[in-house]
């Protein structure tokens, strides 16, 4: 007996680990099958935390915040969350319109390109776009490529009205929360620790998402008036995606710089107008995300860059392009419900960016 019960902890901790792998499985196995049912849930609830991010700092602005009644800074968080989802709307259909009537323009100036290509590298027979379009063609079918365009953009509109439909639905009942969780809990002191890990979850998320917005609006703004100046068409749609690719960690950064150039080499084919162009959006990208992104967030969700590395590509194969959004808010939150459990602790503690989990 006295040689088995030290080894009876190094056990239950293996058993626990075992049952505590497969319990994950499941959970992720379900979340990967159901991702059309959680996805719009989880941006509902992170739209929601938004909006409360806002609220909160709205109150902290000098002389106006306090004064303003609660009501009314959440009216206004309202107001400037659905304003920025309609203009996000406006912007992406009226640029449908524009590329399918710049198409043949686009054609020419990237075989143009593809030209000048050819003969800088020596190749004798310069293709045309009826040898592109024929190798094309063979490795892409164009109808199925369409017709998955339309089936994805009308997925992404019904998903929109499903998200802010719930997004109503979870404002309007905020105020009947915390009578359900004194309900729920059993006890005073089981519900006041379920409000204290929702407040910190509000407070740390919350004011993560509203600041990240913030910034995005701020980079995109800038870099619209970049690409206003080149003249780079699509220059507002650029911006959009520029907010929304400041959300994912890392390949965000790459993507928001990548893809407004990408444009300027088929609208333009001049290398000195794309370098300066390239120059312009990579120097604001540098400053917001080297200077201006730690000093407001600084280690906000206290998390492991490696961690979010890895949660980028975790989420990223459960739930898609989606899953890349929705990375970083998603561990944050699942980090800081571990942090609140003893048997869930260590978990936080190896999220965490440096182990002290009252950082942050």
């Amino acid at each position: 007996m006295t040689e088995e019960a030290p080894g009876a902890p190094a056990h239950a901790r293996l058993q626990a680990l075992v049952h505590g792998s497969l319990l994950a499985l499941i959970v992720g196995w379900v979340l990967h099958v159901g991702k059309g049912v959680f996805v719009p849930v989880v941006l509902a609830a992170l739209v929601a935390f938004v909006i409360v991010g806002v609220t909160r700092q709205l109150g902290r602005i000098r002389g106006l915040g306090p004064a303003l009644p609660l009501k009314l800074r959440y009216a206004l968080s309202v107001l400037l969350t659905a304003g920025a989802l309609a203009l996000v709307a406006v912007i992406a259909l009226a640029n449908l319109d524009r590329v399918t009537a710049r198409a043949p323009h686009y054609q020419a100036t990237l075989l143009a390109t593809i030209q000048k290509l050819a003969v800088r590298v020596g190749i004798e027979d310069e293709p045309t776009w009826g040898t592109l379009r024929q190798i094309f063609l063979e490795q892409v079918s164009l109808q199925a490529l369409i017709g998955s365009s339309v089936a994805v953009a009308a997925s992404i509109a019904g998903g929109v009205i499903v998200v802010l439909l719930y997004v109503a639905f979870l404002l309007l009942e905020q105020r009947a929360f915390a009578a359900k969780i004194d309900r729920v809990a059993g006890s005073p002191a089981n519900a006041a620790r379920v409000r204290q890990i929702f407040e910190s979850v509000n407070a740390r998320v919350g004011s993560y998402l509203a600041l990240k917005t913030f910034l995005g609006f701020l980079q995109g703004v800038l870099s619209f008036g970049i690409m206003a100046l080149y003249g780079l068409e699509f220059a507002a749609f650029w911006a959009m995606l520029m907010v929304l690719f400041n959300y994912v960690p890392y390949i965000g950064s790459f993507l928001a710089v990548a893809l407004p150039v990408a444009m300027a080499i088929v609208q333009f084919g001049d290398l000195g107008t794309v370098l300066t162009l390239f120059a312009g959006l990579f120097v604001v990208q540098f400053v917001i995300g080297n200077f201006l992104d730690p000093y407001l967030l600084g280690n906000s969700l206290n998390l492991s860059p490696f961690v979010i590395l890895v949660s980028l590509t975790v989420w990223s194969g459960v739930w898609g392009v989606a899953g890349a959004f929705l990375a970083v808010p998603v561990t944050a939150v699942l980090a800081i419900v571990f942090s609140e459990f003893a048997a869930t602790r260590p978990i936080a503690v190896l999220l965490s960016r440096s182990g002290d989990l009252s950082g942050g």
